[in-house]
């Protein structure tokens, strides 16, 4: 972020949200130079996206199954941050560190496992074979 200021100083109104969009973009710019999740993640929603274009499936499952994906990058995001920190705190091995990395790792996981849920009980709904006759 910029310099340090006392709050008085701190921007306002349409400046301060300028300067925000700014910071987020300088994040995501970061997160995917840095980081290779995330350039993998970029893909996979860029595939989902043509997918979904090709299948045209209805709106709201395709906005479902397209927010999951976005959902899995916010998610590698925060996980990316969390990272960042423990790394910038230092090198060496330390049990909360590595739990840290860990939990974060974990909340990845489970939204690639919550995006696979959602994609495939939409797709089987549209192209599975009936459960029930």
């Amino acid at each position: 972020m910029g310099a340090n200021t006392s709050p008085s100083e701190k921007p306002r109104g349409l400046i301060r949200i300028i300067k925000a969009t700014g910071y987020s973009w300088a994040g995501l710019k970061a997160a995917y130079h840095h980081e290779a999740a995330i350039r993998q993640e970029v893909v996979l929603l860029a595939a989902a996206l043509a997918v979904l274009l090709w299948l045209q499936l209805p709106l709201t499952e395709s906005l479902m199954m397209f927010g999951v994906i976005v959902l899995v990058i916010i998610v590698e995001l925060l996980n990316s941050a969390i990272e960042a920190v423990v790394d910038r705190v230092g090198e060496e091995r330390h049990e909360l560190s590595g739990r840290a990395k860990d939990i974060g790792s974990a909340a990845v996981f489970v939204s690639l496992l919550l995006a696979g849920v959602v994609w495939l009980t939409i797709l089987w709904h549209h192209f599975g074979v009936p459960l029930i006759r």
